[in-house]
């Protein structure tokens, strides 16, 4: 049962006579508990909807087309509260943050809803036998953390004592058709080498169902004093991960046609190897989790060069990115301005002294460290900074501080660009 908060006008709810304040108990039958069931039993075309108002029960028929919208609004999205993690991973970046942030920082989601609905990852370890039942009957594809088909190691990594068996739900998924795309932190001398061979062997066992899988490497920062002593990848460790996803690639596309599992771009990146032609990526099944981004940024940017005039440029700018992306950004700068003799486009990499060095990615840069580092160079009319530094629908950094406070700090306007080739393009050229 789930109160109503406000009824659309005009809807077909609110021709029904349905008010805010009403308690929605069940639609065709079937109880409701959360915006899942909300979105699957309210799509058909006969919706009797038992309510409860001021504690009497009543009943509403609507006629409508499927999927249309009944109009209801409820005070969260997913209709009660999320559901947090009951993990606790040795990899967690939530538990390497410092003390002090805002408070929605420290949350650890781990909602499956949110998987069917904005793509999140979840471990499973919340789920029951229900919830898993729930998904198969409604046809739901799932994104799922896997790290490992070790029970042991991944009771071990998640320390949670359920992990292990959990690890069924994935086999039950795959075998009832739903499609799954998968994940795996990896962590060197945890569930790297041999361990990821036998992950990514298992998981390959479920295939055509497993629809794809990244390999990302583990993020460690400064923050780990009395935490499972994590390592982090050495050139040398990230190429051998890449050539055993390599070999598995090859098997893959054997057997289905498909490469299935890639390393994400960051592993390319640390072992100092080209990033893949764009064929390499096949349809980009997980762009989201890094994979294929930086491939994806630089043809486009080299067919917006391809497209662009040869007008006049007389400007100065300057990029600002984290260590990772340096020298690609570099490299795409670089292009510009032969392109545009008239055009200056500086890049600086910023040191990510708030999290620790070991922090490379653009991601995580703070206005601290951006300002601090920025401070007193030859920065031009405009910084571009890559959009993912900025909380999302804000004009606010990782740690507080707004893009007006760092414009002021530095004289300089900063503009957030998305990682899309065309965009940079315009962003350097200023139009």
């Amino acid at each position: 049962m789930v109160k109503i908060n406000s009824v659309i006008p005009g809807s077909f709810a609110a021709k029904a006579g349905v008010l805010p304040e009403d308690i929605l108990c069940s639609i065709n039958g079937h109880d409701i508990r959360d915006v899942l069931d909300y979105m699957y039993y309210a799509a058909e075309t006969r919706a009797v909807l038992v309510l409860v108002r001021s504690g009497q029960r009543y009943t509403v028929k609507i006629d409508k087309d499927e999927y249309d919208d009944l109009g209801l609004e409820f005070e969260t999205y997913l209709m009660d509260e999320k559901q947090s993690c009951s993990n606790r991973c040795v990899f967690c970046f939530i538990d390497q943050m410092p003390p002090g942030m805002r408070e929605t920082l420290y949350f650890k989601d781990d909602d499956a809803r949110l998987s069917f609905l904005q793509g999140n990852y979840v471990t499973l370890t919340n789920m029951s036998q229900a919830d898993i039942d729930r998904i198969i009957e409604m046809k739901l594809n799932i994104n799922v953390s896997v790290h490992t088909t070790n029970p042991q190691l991944r009771v071990k990594m998640m320390h949670n004592r359920f992990a292990g068996e959990k690890l069924k739900y994935i086999w039950q998924l795959a075998k009832s058709g739903i499609k799954l795309n998968c994940q795996v932190v990896c962590c060197p001398d945890l569930n790297d080498g041999d361990e990821l061979r036998r992950t990514l062997s298992d998981l390959g066992e479920l295939m055509p169902n497993i629809s794809s899988m990244a390999v990302v490497p583990v993020g460690v920062t400064k923050y780990r004093e009395g935490l499972y002593p994590l390592k982090t990848f050495t050139p040398e460790r990230a190429a051998e991960t890449i050539d055993i996803i390599a070999e598995f690639q090859e098997r893959f596309y054997d057997r289905f046609g498909t490469r299935t599992v890639f390393p994400s771009d960051e592993f390319f990146l640390i072992a100092g190897r080209d990033i893949p032609d764009m064929d390499y990526y096949e349809d980009m099944p997980q762009y989201e989790n890094g994979v294929g981004m930086l491939r994806s940024l630089i043809d486009e940017f080299d067919k917006a060069l391809e497209l662009a005039g040869q007008e006049d440029i007389d400007r100065c700018v300057s990029i600002a990115t984290g260590y990772s992306a340096f020298p690609v950004l570099s490299e795409l700068a670089a292009k510009a301005e032969k392109h545009f003799p008239g055009l200056k486009c500086q890049v600086y990499r910023i040191r990510n002294d708030f999290f620790g060095e070991t922090i490379t990615v653009a991601g995580l840069i703070t206005g601290q460290d951006l300002t601090a580092q920025l401070s007193g160079r030859q920065l031009g009319s405009e910084v571009l900074v890559s959009s993912s530094m900025i909380r999302r629908d804000s004009d606010i950094f990782l740690d507080d501080m707004t893009i007006k406070e760092a414009e002021d700090l530095l004289g300089t306007r900063i503009t957030p660009v998305n990682s899309d080739g065309f965009e940079l393009l315009d962003a350097m050229l200023g139009v």
